[in-house]
């Protein structure tokens, strides 16, 4: 619908309001977007209704073939939103550097290149509201991975090559920047914040956990090896001969060491 808004200084603003304004209106910020205005209305509401309790609880592990893996076994795909949209940027932002500074058309190639990283950011909120907002309906307890992923998306250090000094042997530097684009393209972080927000509001609980070994460590007999993870998918256990897909396998894992975490907190 469209109502109006009264700005300091502008007046009378005509608005597309998203939805209604629930509670006491206490900030109104304006944010502009390309050619596009925002007014942000920050209002002050009652503490939420927890929702009611399923008696279920679940560990996800997060990933770049799939999105995530829960301990049930079920996968949510990684819809890879900037991989698909990649040759437009790129073409887009060929366009934007062939521009002459300053001219008309540069402005209307920027503009270009803006939308397109615009939609891709709003289609991977919209991926993570959705995947959060399923957990939290369903489980009553959701334990995840502690990821640094600042850590996990560093460039490799280079490799001094002693037989020829000041030259340097491959270090996989073009493998892990492929990796690193997968992972911001995943947007592990904003999920994770996402989660813990609307967990909060719902009265759920989540529980991060250290995910080292969760992939490598059998949930039937505990044993943890290497050897245990063949490939990037197959979970195959060289003690007790369980397998499994291995991302379940680390969902799982999780979900116990967050339940471990939990009994050893104060009460």
């Amino acid at each position: 619908p469209v109502t109006r808004v009264r700005l300091q200084g502008v007046g009378h603003v005509k608005v597309h309001q998203h939805r209604p304004v629930v509670g006491k209106v206490k900030t109104v910020s304006v944010k502009r977007e390309g050619r596009r205005w925002y007014v942000i209305l920050t209002a002050e509401q009652t503490a939420p209704e927890p929702l009611p309790q399923t008696g279920s609880m679940v560990g996800i592990d997060m990933g770049i073939t799939n999105f995530l893996a829960d301990s049930g076994g079920e996968f949510v795909p990684n819809p890879r939103h900037g991989a698909k949209a990649a040759a437009r940027l790129e073409a887009a932002q060929q366009a934007l550097a062939r521009c002459k500074r300053g001219s008309r058309r540069r402005r209307k190639a920027v503009e270009v290149v803006a939308r397109l990283h615009r939609k891709v950011r709003r289609q991977r909120l919209d991926h993570a509201h959705k995947t959060a907002l399923g957990l939290v309906r369903e489980h009553d307890f959701i334990a995840h991975e502690d990821l640094r992923i600042r850590n996990m998306s560093k460039a490799p250090a280079p490799k001094p090559d002693p037989a020829t000094p000041g030259s340097f042997l491959p270090n996989g530097a073009a493998a892990k920047a492929g990796l690193n684009r997968s992972i911001a393209d995943a947007g592990w972080g904003v999920f994770l914040t996402i989660l813990t927000a609307k967990a909060a509001c719902a009265g759920r609980e989540v529980m991060a956990v250290d995910p080292r070994n969760t992939s490598r460590r059998c949930p039937q007999c505990g044993h943890t090896a290497k050897e245990n993870r063949p490939t990037q998918e197959k979970f195959h256990c060289v003690s007790c001969g369980h397998h499994a897909h291995a991302d379940t396998v680390g969902a799982l894992n999780v979900l116990r060491a967050g339940l471990v975490r939990r009994e050893a907190q104060p009460a």
